[in-house]
């Protein structure tokens, strides 16, 4: 199983990169699985669908976005970053 490889760590890294943070910690990461885990909507969601596909184009970005935000919040973003 490379969940972690093909879905996550692809946007956790660009949010990180993002925030320019040294730094990851629990609320990142669990910003990221909870990113994650919103891409699949409640219509979508089955027995067969519980997470996005490799090939759902919104997951990097949506990770991204709610790690670089996670960044912020814990203050190891550096201040006027900008999303690439």
């Amino acid at each position: 199983n490379q969940i972690n490889n093909v879905l996550v760590f692809p946007g956790v890294f660009r949010g990180l990169l993002d925030a320019q943070s040294r730094t990851v910690d629990t609320g990142m990461m669990l910003a990221a699985a909870r990113a994650l885990a919103d891409v699949v909507t409640e219509d979508e969601l089955n027995a067969n669908y519980i997470i996005p596909s490799v090939f759902n184009e919104k997951v990097a970005g949506t990770v991204a976005g709610a790690v670089r935000e996670a960044a912020k919040a814990a203050g190891a973003a550096v201040t006027g970053t900008t999303t690439v």
